[in-house]
């Protein structure tokens, strides 16, 4: 019989990119997820009964347990921008982290392979950063041997950073964004998958590895890139940190007092802290060269899913073509 792996939160933007590729190694697939109808379009990555999403509350030891129970491999996507509610940073990143860990170990699974983030530290300001510190922290002290990756920012078909600011581009000349300067290394999605699969199957080392793509640019570059692809001209502008930080606490403050039933996905208070800080692979850090992997460029990847951002959609390169016949005649 196949090799089972659990993955927490696999029908998230990453956990998916895993499950298909482990379907495709033959693995059976047990997909730990809130919400089990929401995650049923995972089968059709691997034969009939191969992929099963099943209900896991990471928060419950009995839930985590069930979900883990017989399986060979672990692999734990789960990550939050939530600061607030049950599943906040503290209960997601930090305790379900170390919770996951040590029940892996405890019930003898073979391999753990956690995803954090470039930037994890546990003296951060930000509370996304210092959280998944504290996780990478209980995972190493509970499972010895296992694989940590910290994927830069991730880009690909489902993302919410190219897709968002792509999105932004159609309303209007200005384009606002926050630390135009502060420099991000993108990652495919689908080469982080390659790794955490690799981990999954002993071709990787136990520690940590930092994922970054082949490139490392500036917030505005990122955006003047994202703009050429899609078509459109936009003025950049920088909207300086202390202006950031009134706005995102304007923001933050109205959620609050809607009791957190209107969550603030703009921009929070965090956000612009962590914006603060560049998010590159550390200098001698192991990372995709240890495992084997080229990473992909972004302008390989973006143009196959932004062109709905285009002015013409799809058909943006014919009616420019057209426009260059009628200028030949």
């Amino acid at each position: 019989m196949s090799k089972l792996v659990t993955i927490y939160g696999g029908s998230g933007f990453l956990g998916r990119y895993v499950a298909r590729r482990l379907a495709k190694k033959g693995w059976r697939i047990r997909v730990a997820v809130r919400r089990p109808n929401e995650a049923l379009f995972l089968r059709p990555y691997g034969a009939v009964g191969q992929v099963e999403p099943v209900l896991c509350n990471i928060r419950n030891e009995a839930s985590v347990r069930a979900a883990m129970a017989g399986a060979d491999a672990v692999v734990n996507c789960v990550g939050t921008f939530d600061r607030r509610g049950r599943n906040n940073f503290e209960a997601v990143q930090a305790e379900a982290a170390a919770r996951i860990a040590w029940i892996a170990a405890e019930s003898g699974v073979a391999r753990l392979v956690h995803v954090s983030a470039i930037g994890a530290d546990a003296g951060s300001d930000s509370a996304y950063a210092r959280t998944k510190a504290v996780g990478e922290t209980g995972v190493k002290a509970a499972f010895r041997s296992a694989v940590i990756l910290r994927p830069s920012v991730m880009f690909g078909p489902e993302d919410n950073f190219f897709n968002r600011f792509a999105g932004m581009a159609r309303f209007g000349p200005v384009l606002p964004v926050v630390g135009a300067g502060t420099r991000f290394q993108p990652v495919y999605v689908d080469d982080v998958a390659e790794a955490a699969v690799r981990a999954v199957e002993g071709e990787a080392a136990p520690g940590t590895y930092e994922l970054g793509g082949p490139d490392v640019q500036t917030f505005r570059e990122i955006i003047a890139g994202m703009l050429r692809v899609i078509g459109r001209r936009r003025l950049v502008v920088n909207l300086p940190f202390w202006m950031a930080r009134i706005v995102a606490g304007l923001l933050d403050f109205g959620s609050l007092l809607t009791g957190g039933l209107i969550s603030n996905r703009i921009l929070t208070g965090d956000q612009v802290r962590m914006l603060a800080r560049d998010n590159v692979v550390a200098p001698g850090a192991r990372g995709f060269a240890e495992l084997g992997i080229t990473p992909t460029p972004a302008h390989a990847i973006l143009p196959d899913y932004l062109w709905r951002f285009r002015p013409s959609g799809q058909y943006d390169a014919i009616k420019a073509s057209a426009k260059n016949l009628r200028g030949h005649g």
